[in-house]
């Protein structure tokens, strides 16, 4: 049988049915194998892959011959079965994607969600930085990933699904930034950070939550968790750097709107609103980095080098430091165990943000 992308639908389709089946058993993995004989001493062959069949096929197979160590449904293939139940921590066997994962912020994050658990798939452009960066954490994946293009985005959903079988956490954590006034800020520029900090976030949330729904129908008692890494700048304007703030605003009108659609189907929608990472790649980079780029940009009035930028920033700061990974991951943690919180935009800011 050729694989086909019908097929490879048909099979992300039924992975996460298969999953929310199994997951009682201590099976939180289901990887689809392809078109080859299923394997272990326990398998259950399918009649049909309809909701109804599959429960009670996989109800009647586990009363009899116990839990099944495979899945073979035709005309889609074999899936895999795998124990997770010595998973242990805050996210003990949480499936998650972290898009922009393979450095910076998005790196420290999927470290963090691995070492508390959780099975990540980092999703990167930067394939080769994502391949090193999974092969780091134990249990981790690579997935290929352009956020602001719709069938990679859909893609990546698919992918992480037919190696792990769902999806219970994505953190659309991939952003960009473009400073400068208005008059140095061109319409092309204008539009990538548009098109990656808010386009990319309407296209991930719309198949990531499709997974989801799957779960739900299947398993009404859970809960599942979409995140937006989004910014202080999405709490108060900020000088000189507007196509960032705008879309950092428009991220939380995003998050507000998908948590009232979403909470019907058990998917809580919040956002993370760090401060300035002020000891990461995106301020420091000495090309394109932040404090290079306020520094040409004169945000910082009198600033002779980007150490007087840094200074200046971490001046405006009341526990006087930048906002570091981790003080994102708690918050991250905090969202996931919270069961009666939708819609809010979390401040990491170290005092400087502060909600009225």
């Amino acid at each position: 049988m050729e694989i086909t992308n019908e097929i490879l639908n048909k099979a992300a389709a039924l992975a996460p049915v298969i999953r929310m089946l199994a997951l009682g058993d201590g099976r939180g993995i289901v990887r689809f194998l392809g078109d080859v004989e299923a394997r272990g001493n326990n398998v259950l062959t399918l009649s049909a892959t309809d909701d109804e069949t599959v429960k009670a096929e996989y109800a009647a197979f586990r009363e009899k011959n116990g839990v099944p160590d495979s899945v073979f449904a035709e005309s889609v293939g074999a899936f895999k079965l795998i124990d997770t139940s010595s998973r242990t921590g805050r996210l003990a066997g949480k499936i998650t994607i972290v898009t922009g994962g393979a450095q910076g912020f998005g790196k420290g994050i999927a470290e963090a969600m691995t070492e508390e658990g959780a099975y990540v798939a980092i999703a990167d452009m930067n394939y080769d930085g994502a391949l090193k960066t999974a092969s780091e954490l134990n249990g981790a994946i690579a997935v290929r990933a352009n956020v602001s293009d719709e069938q990679s985005v859909a893609d990546m959903v698919r992918d992480t699904v037919l190696q792990y079988g769902g999806l219970d956490v994505f953190v659309n954590n991939a952003g960009i930034v473009r400073a400068g006034s208005l008059e140095e800020m061109t319409k092309a520029n204008f539009e990538l950070v548009t098109s990656v900090n808010y386009t990319a976030y309407f296209l991930c949330v719309k198949y990531a939550s499709a997974v989801m729904k799957i779960q739900r129908r299947i398993a009404p008692e859970k809960l599942f968790d979409i995140i937006e890494i989004n910014s202080k700048s999405g709490l108060a304007g900020s000088n000189k750097n507007f196509a960032y703030a705008g879309s950092k605003f428009g991220g939380i009108g995003l998050t507000q709107s998908f948590a009232m659609e979403l909470a019907p189907y058990g998917i809580k929608v919040n956002a993370v609103c760090p401060g300035n990472f002020l000891e990461g790649p995106l301020w420091t980079d000495p090309e394109r980095g932040l404090l290079v780029q306020y520094l040409k940009a004169g945000k910082v009035p009198g600033a002779k080098t980007t150490a007087d930028v840094l200074k200046f920033y971490e001046s405006k700061v009341p526990l006087g430091r930048g906002c570091r990974t981790y003080d994102v991951a708690r918050a991250i943690f905090y969202i996931c165990e919270q069961d009666y919180e939708t819609g809010q935009a979390v401040p990491v800011t170290g005092g400087q943000e502060m909600l009225n």
